[in-house]
């Protein structure tokens, strides 16, 4: 069995991300085994790994937000003059549905990273954190987690089409995870994925003829956008997971 680098380990079992285990390491948070730990420094997967109160602590400081991602706005960075989304978040913009008893601080914008982009063209539940565990939960190789999708398209749809949409398409070379898309009503599919290729649901359409016409994430996980507007956020509330 060969050792591993010791954020590595701590990545793969959840603990935090690769870069928050390094700044954790840098600080003397980490123990092997009963020993401090330094950056770079290497461990057996089966070894012990503690993240002391101190880290814990800061874990639990980190926020996550939840926003209704409106049409035009990009997800992450800045693209051709098009707003990023974190530029919405504000004291002014905080949903009167947050129920988590957190006031808005220029702090909470620190290093908050999209866990799962929307297209500028696409609306609906975008999740930005700055908790490197959610993330790897949302969009980490191994996530699990159900993303929901209304899908209002302009078209015909077979039946065999509707089960390839199931599960039978490729994207680039590499076969997409089985879904479940189904007719929500006469011109709107539902999608749920468990994974997040560029543009996946537009280009699943195009393979089986439809056009998307609009596109909105109504869910993660166990998170529902609900009666969030667009434009606006709230908290992840401490009683919530995804």
């Amino acid at each position: 069995m060969e050792k591993e680098r010791i954020s590595k380990i701590m990545a793969q079992r959840g603990m935090c991300s690769r870069r928050e285990a390094d700044v954790y390491l840098e600080r003397g948070w980490v123990l092997v085994d009963g020993q401090t730990a330094v950056v770079g420094e290497r461990a057996l997967p089966t070894q012990q790994i503690t993240l002391l109160q101190s880290g814990q602590q800061e874990q639990s400081t980190r926020v996550t937000i939840l926003m209704h991602k409106p049409m035009g706005i990009v997800s992450s960075q800045a693209e051709d003059g098009y707003q990023p989304a974190v530029s919405l978040i504000s004291r002014q913009t905080q949903s009167g549905v947050d129920k988590s008893g957190l006031k808005f601080a220029r702090n909470h914008l620190n290093g908050l990273a999209v866990a799962g982009r929307l297209d500028i063209d696409s609306t609906g539940l975008l999740v930005l954190t700055q908790d490197g565990r959610i993330a790897r939960t949302l969009i980490g190789d191994q996530s699990i987690v159900e993303k929901e999708y209304l899908v209002r398209v302009d078209g015909h749809l077979s039946d065999q089409d509707l089960k390839r949409l199931n599960h039978g398409l490729s994207l680039d070379g590499r076969a997409l995870k089985p879904a479940h898309v189904s007719w929500q009503n006469q011109d709107q599919l539902k999608f749920i994925l468990k994974e997040g290729r560029k543009r996946q649901i537009r280009r699943m359409c195009e393979m089986v003829g439809l056009k998307v016409v609009g596109l909105k994430r109504v869910r993660i996980g166990r998170v529902v956008l609900a009666d969030l507007e667009p434009g606006c956020w709230r908290y992840l509330r401490a009683d919530e997971s995804f």
